[in-house]
């Protein structure tokens, strides 16, 4: 039995998909309200925040994968994100179970360094604070070494469905509905994005891999790392869309975040668009190096796609 906690989610969703066919048929989506994504999954309604719950939508599990997520807004992730985690990895020990924490990049420095899985944690924000104090308690519990744990880590997502970020929402979500795109902060810096499919198919490749344990690992991505000039021109053409768009600077977002609780709550990242964003994913395409990483066009095309088919 393979086990997602929060199996709600674009991450989820696809890591239940690339699961069934190619590691087992055995699976159990839980959250608070799973949705099934193969006919034979099974579901578990579970409140993460109950420990008993998380015990029992747990039990029985080989692997665990958390991929729990919740809206961004920092008093509900100071409040809900440690105890639902604590709760999970309580669980596992419990079950014996192998456990997959999947992460991102919130607790890592805003600057143009190259980003390594040996990165030491500078997070800004109240976000950042709270993943980087998740992040190390899961690091305490792969050196305890009571169960096999590792660390899988995205950056920013691009990709379909109902992907969530700031690339999808002002950039592809725009050129879907016919409206100008728009780009945080600058239109100049490099930017690593990591294709949904991806992050998911890599998740459940280090989750069936019992070497990757104990270990941290950035999930693979193309390293072409366009401006968001050069991407916003590719996807226009994609999309058959004049190349056209507006940078929305640094100055109005903040200001904005003073009318707009949604707008205050992103203020934190902003830094992290006026550097360039380099995330080194060597580590796992050296370890697999048949794992096939799509480009950001054919990415882009397959979400055109998506649209047409719809």
């Amino acid at each position: 039995m393979q086990t997602i906690l929060g199996a709600n989610g674009q991450i989820a969703t696809e890591l239940a998909r690339t699961l069934h066919q190619h590691h087992t048929g055995d699976l159990r989506l839980v959250s608070r309200n799973p949705r099934r994504i193969n006919n034979d999954d099974m579901l578990m309604a579970a409140n993460l925040l109950d420990a008993g719950q998380t015990v029992q939508a747990v039990r029985g599990s080989r692997i665990v994968y958390f991929t729990t997520g919740l809206p961004p807004d920092s008093e509900l992730w100071e409040e809900q994100f440690p105890v639902m985690l604590k709760n999970a990895l309580q669980a596992c020990r419990m079950a014996g179970a192998s456990f997959a924490y999947f992460d991102n990049t919130y607790m890592y420095p805003q600057n143009s360094q190259l980003q390594t899985e040996e990165t030491r944690f500078a997070p800004v924000g109240r976000k950042g604070r709270v993943r980087a104090a998740m992040a190390s308690m899961v690091l305490e519990e792969m050196a305890r070494g009571d169960i096999p744990v590792l660390i899988a880590r995205a950056p920013e997502f691009y990709g379909p469905g109902k992907t969530q970020s700031f690339t999808n929402a002002l950039i592809i979500d725009r050129l879907k509905a016919g409206k100008r795109p728009l780009v945080p902060v600058r239109n100049d810096t490099r930017r690593t994005l990591i294709w949904t499919p991806d992050a998911s198919r890599g998740l459940a490749t280090l989750g069936n891999t019992p070497d990757a344990y104990g270990q941290t690992w950035h999930l693979p991505c193309c390293d072409d790392r366009p401006t968001y000039k050069t991407f916003v021109t590719m996807a226009s053409r994609i999309f058959g869309r004049t190349p056209s768009y507006s940078v929305i600077g640094k100055w109005p977002l903040v200001i904005a975040g003073v009318f707009s609780k949604k707008v205050l709550e992103i203020k934190e990242l902003l830094p992290r668009y006026e550097q360039d964003n380099l995330f080194d994913s060597t580590k796992f395409k050296r370890h697999f190096p048949d794992f096939s990483i799509r480009t950001y066009e054919e990415g882009l095309e397959l979400i055109r796609k998506e649209c047409g088919d719809r």
